[in-house]
């Protein structure tokens, strides 16, 4: 007797076929990505003086957002019957990378910064078994390196943001964003380090827009970390430096497209200091229950600013957590640590409790 499977995560291809690029059905590698939880955050929507939501993008197969974008991009290649993929990354494009040609059966190279890449992440990449190389440069020289392993060596493609498929993806989390809210939020805050992802959210709330599903669009709130603030300096950064390496980057390629983002929406881009953007993952963690990498808190960090500033948004906001904390947990070990065993008696262990709780 044969017995009908149901998907419960059928993956951004299938369910937004007409919005995307054409890709034949035998050609899709998913791995259920998407239909990321929109959060409710009471506690942090009375700090920054609006209704927040956080779109927690570390619910993704990978614990990322460029799972959105990498599924659309190695399908296409699959379907243009490229052998390999190869991508620059600090650590979250080349974890998904290297799962979805996993999926799909084609050989992954990824080029990063020695010694950049984060724990979580770089351990991703080597299950999958996809091959690093590591260079003695930053992510700007590796995604040089990349376009032209890509350009000369053929058979290869680049599944970097500069990949038109990857922001194509990507652009499904504005869908999502909307759908849940019933509209589009007043604005939306989020990360901006190869800039590729304002980018994406821009277009996707664009063409909801031009669809007729939403009269309005969210003024996109862009926010960098300020040893990597190349948008806000107006010029690129050779050595950009931050502890949220996932926007470590100095020369973003996908700039054009974030700064009209930001003007065109009459938003903005700006930056926030690396003590601002660890206060506010701690509060995501610990008021809200919420575990993201120091990256993704950029977002809600930029928030508080502005609201310490006078110049929140207000109105509903959402801010978007592009990653999971888990990818990066070397931050929370150097600034925590376990405390020391007490012997394994009820006296000693409540006594530990009454201490916090009396």
């Amino acid at each position: 007797m044969s017995v009908q499977a149901r998907v419960s995560r059928q993956g951004v291809i299938r369910r937004y076929r007409e919005w995307l690029p054409e890709i034949p059905d035998g050609a899709v590698a998913t791995i259920g990505e998407g239909e990321t939880p929109l959060i409710e955050a009471p506690t942090l929507s009375e700090r920054v003086g609006a209704r927040l939501f956080l779109k927690f993008e570390g619910m993704n197969p990978t614990a990322s957002f460029k799972d959105r974008g990498m599924t659309v991009a190695m399908s296409r290649a699959v379907a243009t019957g490229s052998r390999a993929c190869a991508c620059a990354s600090t650590g979250n494009t080349a974890a998904s990378a290297a799962a979805y040609a996993a999926r799909a059966g084609v050989e992954c190279f990824v080029v990063v910064p020695a010694g950049k890449i984060a724990l979580g992440k770089a351990v991703q990449v080597l299950a999958h078994g996809a091959r690093i190389v590591q260079i003695e440069g930053n992510f700007d020289a590796a995604l040089r390196l990349s376009k032209r392993i890509a350009e000369e060596l053929g058979d290869v493609t680049l599944v970097n943001s500069v990949n038109p498929d990857r922001i194509e993806g990507q652009k499904t989390a504005a869908f999502e964003v909307a759908e849940a809210l019933g509209n589009p939020p007043d604005a939306l805050a989020l990360p901006v380090g190869n800039a590729g992802n304002i980018t994406s959210y821009w277009k996707g709330f664009r063409e909801w827009r031009e669809a007729g599903r939403a009269d309005s669009v969210p003024r996109m709130l862009g926010f960098q970390a300020e040893g990597a603030s190349p948008l806000v300096a107006g010029h690129d950064f050779e050595s950009p430096e931050t502890v949220a390496s996932a926007i470590r980057i100095g020369s973003p390629a996908s700039k054009e497209g974030a700064l009209a983002a930001a003007r065109d929406s009459g938003g903005l881009i700006e930056s926030v200091t690396d003590a601002e953007i660890l206060a506010a993952q701690e509060m995501l963690a610990s008021e809200e229950g919420v575990f993201c990498e120091p990256a993704s808190a950029a977002g809600v960090a930029g928030l508080l600013k502005l609201a310490g500033e006078g110049r929140g948004p207000g109105g509903t906001v959402v801010s978007v957590l592009t990653g999971h904390g888990l990818k990066d947990p070397d931050v929370i070990l150097g600034r925590v640590q376990l405390p020391d065993p007490v012997a394994a008696t009820f006296e000693a262990v409540a006594g530990q409790m009454r201490r916090v709780i009396a």
